[in-house]
């Protein structure tokens, strides 16, 4: 119980409680809606809005989200009532709707007993920003009739279209005005001032202007009055005849509430860096629906609009729900007249914008940098939503990821491999292209589990590479963690077939557990015949190589294998960076030179950004500090030739630690510094001046 206000902070106190007024404010328009559209009358959905939000408040691990009546499920109840022969607003609605309720809380229940909350882990977040982008797309698009003094529409994409079509031509220009004036002002504030609750303001502004502008002259809805009072506990009744229809449907529903609110809890969770426990979720859920039933009520869903105002305006705790149905209680007692007051397009203005901050283009825009497949993940799971309906929406992104998944592991990494004259280090033969392979040997690395649908990959790479002098295939088996059965028997054709043409095959570099599966799925005597080896050294040493290894094409002089590389083609930047190198180089310098201005002084930065850099990259690191002498003396006021003497005298302590570590490599240091210092003079010849000057008096 209580799980976010444990160690309340009495900092979070006011925003919590003003926030909660907010989302009370804001869930009368909201709740009231989706309650007839579920084939309740009005009051309803303040009732919903009452105990239900209370009990899951108390029972959450979200901190900030918020639980009411909602589009999804208000929409399958309303669809349901149809295919059961009931008429919505009725009486008998109004008794089989909490029966739904009731039904929709017991799948809740029996999911939060089978801890159901961790199938959300097989959702990603592309198919998570798609969903929630989906169903804030589909609402705008139920409330955008609002604006012009229609009702709301129902269903997806078309239907909502649809509705837009059929009731534009009746559109109310001062409505229009109204809601548009509203929204510009809302969407302004959120980018200038997104701390201060606008939201309030409009608000008021609209019932002021509703207590003196008579609305009806202009055609402008307002909310509907209702009864005061709070709302009575009822047992509901089950009609036999009907429960296995109620039972379908309130399944249905359960399902998309567990994966709607806990993908959207998930998601609101990641971006403001706390967790949930998924199964108390389930629980929470569940509790708070039969709170729902018990009010007579349709069945609660999570609600991104209220919890995307929940966080623009600083809610941190569950403190806000509570607030939220305690300040609904004292409207139902107190303030029922006040509803009557509040101008519909202004509602549905602080609705829209709510919903509009909530999309996630912006995770779209940097998926198509980034990753075409994720990107057409999220668009699936979009578009699903938005033309299909929540669950199927989800079942598609979730289908699309499990393909991605798949494709890629079909088609992983994979690389021959070879070795850079005097290094130990194999290193992919098609990435650098100083490295060369071994003689007679093929070294193959593949970065993905074996199974069913890569084993031909594997296969063909292989046979693709042996040729009559080849004498040894040696498999990199560093990131194969398991092998099917139909990979295990297809690495026993591969290894007979290779025997036939006198090549050995060794598996090597691999976790030991592998060596367990090959056991029981029968390849037991590779390990025994010596073809599964440690590293890929046993396997050469067993193929009667030693270092240094002869090589195709090239002589390999031996240096010591654990010796630090320091070949310019294999610089760590280089390697971490790639393409990108110089830029994250120079990105570093800039940043350096202004911590100058807050006391750093050229020791301290002389070394560049990393702890223990290669002798090649901090060479480049200096490079591109001499590049910006001018800079430096402006930030520091020091003279430039000294700044150039530090330069040179740490550039003098790498040569002599390389002639010292590496001697092998100081004539192609030499080389390199030639090359650079021709850099240095064409990108800033002053500074090149400097330096040469400094060279000649030494």
């Amino acid at each position: 119980m209580c799980h976010t206000l444990r160690n309340y902070k009495k900092e979070n106190i006011i925003p919590d409680i003003l926030t909660g007024i907010i989302i009370a404010a804001v869930s009368i328009p909201i709740s009231m809606g989706y309650s007839q559209i579920a084939g309740l009358p009005a009051v309803y959905g303040l009732y919903g809005s009452v105990l239900p939000i209370i009990v899951f408040g108390l029972l959450s691990t979200s901190r900030q989200f918020i639980f009411g009546v909602d589009a999804a499920p208000a929409a399958l109840v309303g669809a349901a009532l149809v295919t059961l022969g009931v008429t919505p607003g009725t009486e008998e609605a109004m008794q089989v709707v909490p029966v739904i309720t009731f039904f929709t809380a017991i799948w809740l229940l029996v999911f939060f007993l089978f801890k159901a909350g961790k199938l959300v882990n097989y959702i990603s977040t592309p198919v998570m920003g798609g969903f929630i982008s989906g169903i804030c797309a589909t609402i705008i698009l139920m409330q955008i009739p609002k604006l012009y003094g229609a009702g709301s529409g129902t269903g997806e994409l078309f239907e909502l279209m649809e509705h837009i079509a059929a009731t534009v031509k009746n559109a109310n220009v001062p409505s229009i005005v109204m809601g548009v004036i509203a929204l510009v002002i809302l969407l302004v504030s959120r980018r200038l001032i997104p701390k201060f609750p606008m939201a309030i303001c409009v608000m008021a502004a609209g019932a002021v202007m509703s207590s003196f502008i008579d609305m009806d002259e202009y055609g402008i809805v307002c909310l509907s009055e209702v009864s005061r009072g709070l709302p009575s506990f009822i047992v509901p009744q089950v009609d036999g005849r009907m429960l296995p229809d109620i039972l379908t449907v309130s399944l249905s529903v359960a399902v998309v509430i567990m994966a709607e609110t806990l993908l959207a809890e998930n998601n609101f969770a990641q971006k403001n860096r706390y967790k949930i426990d998924d199964n108390q979720e389930l629980l929470a859920f569940g509790a708070a629906n039969l709170a729902a039933a018990f009010t007579g009520c349709c069945p609660i869903n999570g609600s991104v609009s209220r919890t995307t105002m929940n966080e623009q305006y600083g809610g941190r705790t569950q403190l806000t729900g509570i607030t939220a149905g305690v300040v609904m209680i004292v409207i139902l007692l107190c303030g029922t007249g006040f509803i009557g007051y509040l101008p519909v397009p202004v509602l549905t203005a602080i609705v829209i914008s709510a919903l509009y901050s909530a999309m996630e283009f912006d995770l779209a825009a940097r998926l198509w940098k980034v990753s075409k497949v994720e990107f057409y993940i999220f668009c699936g799971a979009f578009l699903g939503v938005l033309l299909l309906g929540t669950i199927n929406g989800v079942l598609i992104g979730m289908i699309l990821s499990f393909v991605a998944v798949i494709k890629k592991a079909a088609d992983p990494p994979r690389n021959f491999l070879g070795l850079v004259p005097g290094h130990g280090e194999f290193l992919a033969l098609e990435k650098f292209k100083h490295a060369y392979p071994i003689q007679h040997v093929v070294i193959y690395r593949f970065s993905s589990n074996l199974f069913f649908a890569n084993i031909a990959t594997f296969q063909k790479d292989i046979m693709d590479a042996v040729d009559e002098e080849t004498r040894a295939v040696i498999v990199d088996a560093s990131a194969i963690g398991s092998v099917d059965v139909t990979a295990a028997k297809t690495l026993r054709i591969m290894y007979d077939t290779l025997a036939d043409m006198g090549i050995k095959l060794y598996i090597t570099e691999h976790i030991g557990q592998l060596n367990v599966q090959l056991r029981k799925l029968g390849l037991g005597d590779l390990i025994e015949n010596g073809s599964v080896r440690q590293t890929i050294e046993r396997a050469l040493a067993d193929c009667g190589l030693s270092s240094p290894y002869p090589l195709v094409g090239v002589h390999n002089s031996y240096h010591d294998i654990r010796r630090k590389r320091t070949d310019t083609m294999v610089q760590e930047l280089v390697w971490a960076f790639g393409d990108d190198a110089e830029d994250v180089i120079e990105r570093h310098i800039q940043e350096s030179i202004r911590s100058m201005k807050n006391g750093a002084d050229m020791e301290q930065i002389m070394s560049g950004f990393w702890s223990q850099m290669d002798i090649q990259d901090e060479d480049e690191w200096l490079e591109h500090m001499e590049s910006h002498i001018e800079e430096i003396v402006r930030v520091t006021g020091e003279d430039e030739n000294k700044i150039a003497e530090h330069i040179e005298r740490r550039r003098k302590q790498l040569y002599e630690r390389l002639e010292k570590e590496h001697p092998e490599f100081v004539e192609r240091y030499k080389a390199r510094r030639t090359r650079m210092d021709e850099r240095l003079r064409k990108h800033n010849p002053a500074a090149y001046e400097v330096v040469m000057k400094l060279r000649e008096k030494e």
